[in-house]
């Protein structure tokens, strides 16, 4: 490490340019303030300003391939990179000349040409995010660099210390830049640490770390050198604890009631800029017609923005929907299988998604598994076995028990280009996951304006009948199908086991896969040469004109065995396989019921608010004068699952059930004579 990477440049020049830079930043937020108390600008506002130096000491250090990450306070990050000012105001006003297409506002500044991954309302949510930027960087062998802005309070959070110790693990490139400003919101740092040095957090991970005046631009620019330089030559994470201050409200609703103004104004007296401006002018640095023409050019430069947003158009409403998923979509393949093909072979679902696996890392070199266990223990369920010693410790990755930083690095080495599978191991643990599932996965490309998506697969095990109890036998699917911005797979059968998973990692937005653990084991025949299949449709596994079962997932051989039963009384039932649960196919369950006229939903989950009403109230808005009997569902009984075996199986959907169901719809309308 050379003295002239690890020490400003400080030439008068660039002196000049730093000291324009945090005013620049200043003056744009004093002017963002006024227009919100003129209602252009709404929502939460949190500004930067007293905390300048950070950006400005950090961001010119890094390359333009190098990667930023920022939190719900970064305009100062975002001007520093080189989003433009008129865009970035624009993005505030929800303007869609905006740098997000207006669609993110404030706090989700995003901008690809200057690799500005952008603003997160979510205290820490960026922190896997860049883990997992920095690790497809690694993979792909590439000298970038990413660095992750987040204040104090995140620290409190649980994926700062996931997102710690997996950037620590994997050794990868990413600079941890803590914005210590001594108050999370409200509530200052030693009352919700134990610990206040922040930066000896990072040294327990065995991370390079220190801490730095934050109001030093000088002493930042040095620090950033530092870390920079260091991570490039190893490959290794580095943490930098900023100490500095805010001296508005931590948004523009904040009432300031927890802090003194003596103590703001104590804190203003030294701040970054009257610090710098002052000892450029003591040293004969910096001339008053230098600070005329920068106070000049930056006043220029915001009148030109607020001119552009002002003239900005609104998004028309026809548009509402744009860009919760990806305007294009890769072609469906040929499919879906609706029987096993010429030569088969005998296999398990087990085995049929382990070679599915196999075929996607063997296809593209941008595939990798990774989750809990996945590796040496070959996965909770035995499906990944063998795969890590054909593939090695790279593409099959072993996690720590770390559900919202390994999903949350996924996503972010999705942005970034590579194509990860991310097990995590039964769906009640993807709870601790929902968070970047929801608010990252499913957003990002809405909230981007379509700069930026999440093109990942999450696999997990779901449902019940193993006497797991409670806690490990949960149908969540119907959860994840309420929301937008991603697709949800539910395989039945060996074909759609075998072939959803390439198909869903063509997709360019998240794809989650729910994998009933009673198939696990299910044995039949394969068609050798199986391959991808369509996700979009359902299918009729079993056709008939009386009644219509919709079902998906593990009920789908239940239903079909109550079908059979029912055949015996005289009743013919049509078999409907969702298969995609986001989106539903819409056009099959309507084409069905208006062929049968009934339909009873068969649904693993809880019966309120659950998949099952949601279809019954589509065939209602579509279908309801097709109707010749109300719609009939069999659900979960509302129960946390029990784990004695007779009230597990008197809590979820029976062959009996969906067989009485049946029978009391078909039943509700005299035969005709």
């Amino acid at each position: 490490m050379t003295d002239t990477i690890s020490k400003p440049r400080l030439s008068r020049s660039h002196e000049i340019d730093l000291l324009k830079q945090m005013i620049r930043i200043r003056r744009f937020e004093d002017k963002c303030a006024e227009l919100y108390t003129q209602e252009k600008i709404r929502g939460f506002l949190h500004l930067y300003d007293g905390e300048e130096a950070v950006a400005v000491g950090v961001i010119p250090v890094l390359k333009n391939s190098d990667r930023v990450v920022a939190t719900y306070r970064e305009h100062g990050h975002a001007l520093v990179r080189g989003v433009p000012m008129g865009a970035a105001l624009a993005e505030m006003y929800g303007k869609k000349e905006g740098c997000s297409g207006g669609r993110g506002g404030s706090m989700h500044l995003f901008d690809r040409n200057t690799n500005f991954y952008g603003g997160n309302a979510i205290v820490g949510g960026g922190l896997p995010l860049a883990v997992g930027l920095g690790l497809a960087d690694k993979m792909r062998n590439l000298d970038n660099v990413t660095v992750c802005f987040f204040g104090d309070g995140a620290v409190a959070e649980g994926e700062f210390h996931e997102s710690l110790n997996l950037a620590a693990l994997w050794s990868v490139p990413v600079l941890f830049v803590c914005e210590n400003n001594l108050y999370a919101m409200g509530t200052a740092l030693e009352i919700t640490e134990s610990e206040t040095d922040i930066y000896r957090k990072a040294q327990s991970y065995k991370i390079a770390s220190e801490a730095v005046d934050g109001m030093d631009v000088v002493a930042v620019e040095a620090a950033a050198r530092r870390a920079i330089d260091t991570i490039r030559s190893t490959g290794k994470p580095y943490f930098l604890e900023c100490h500095t201050y805010r001296f508005r409200a931590h948004s523009m609703f904040d009432a300031q009631l927890y802090r003194s103004k003596e103590e703001v104004e104590a804190w203003r007296n030294k701040g970054p800029i009257v610090r710098f401006q002052g000892w450029l002018e003591q040293n004969g640095l910096i001339h008053p017609e230098d600070l005329s023409r920068i106070e000049k050019e930056v006043v220029s430069e915001i009148e030109i923005a607020v001119a552009f947003a002002e003239a900005g158009s609104w998004e028309p409403v026809e548009d509402l929907t744009r860009y919760v998923c990806a305007p294009e979509r890769p072609s469906p393949p040929d499919g879906p299988f609706e029987g096993p093909g010429e030569p088969t072979i005998e296999t398990t679902y087990r085995e049929a998604v382990r070679e599915a696996i196999r075929d996607a890392l063997r296809r593209d070199e941008r595939a990798f598994l990774m989750g809990e266990d996945v590796g040496r223990y070959g996965g909770c369920y035995a499906v990944s076995k063998g795969l890590l010693a054909e593939f090695g410790p790279e593409r099959i990755r072993d996690t720590p028990l770390s559900e919202s930083a390994v999903t949350g690095t996924g996503i972010g080495a999705a942005m970034a280009g590579m194509r990860p599978m991310v097990e995590l191991m039964t769906c009640n643990f993807s709870m601790l996951a929902l968070d970047q599932i929801l608010n990252t996965a499913a957003t990002i490309r809405h909230m981007s304006g379509n700069q930026f998506g999440a093109p990942l697969v999450i696999r997990m095990a779901t449902g019940a009948g193993r006497q797991l109890a409670a806690q490990h036998s949960h149908s969540l699917e119907g959860w994840y199908a309420h929301i937008p911005g991603i697709r949800v797979l539910a395989p039945a059968t060996l074909e759609d086991a075998r072939g959803m998973l390439w198909t869903a990692l063509q997709e360019l937005d998240p794809v989650l896969i729910f994998e009933n653990i009673m198939l696990y084991n299910w044995k039949g025949s394969l068609a050798a040469d199986a391959g991808p299949v369509d996700i979009d449709k359902a299918v009729v596994r079993r056709a008939g004109r009386d009644i219509s079962l919709i079902t998906y997932g593990g009920s789908l051989w239940k239903t079909l065995e109550a079908a059979e039963a029912l055949a015996k009384d005289g009743i013919d039932a049509e078999v409907i396989d969702l298969r995609c649960l986001r989106p539903l196919d819409d056009r099959a369950i309507i084409a069905s019921v208006s062929k049968t006229h009934r339909a009873v939903i068969v649904d693993e989950g809880w019966r309120s608010g659950s998949l099952a009403a949601e279809i019954s109230m589509r065939i209602t808005e579509q279908a309801f004068w097709e109707l010749d009997a109300p719609i009939a569902r069999v659900c979960s009984e509302e129960v946390p699952i029990p784990y004695p075996k007779h009230l597990e199986e008197a809590a979820i959907p029976r062959v009996a059930m969906i067989a009485a169901a049946a029978r009391a719809v078909c039943n509700r309308v005299k035969a005709t004579p």
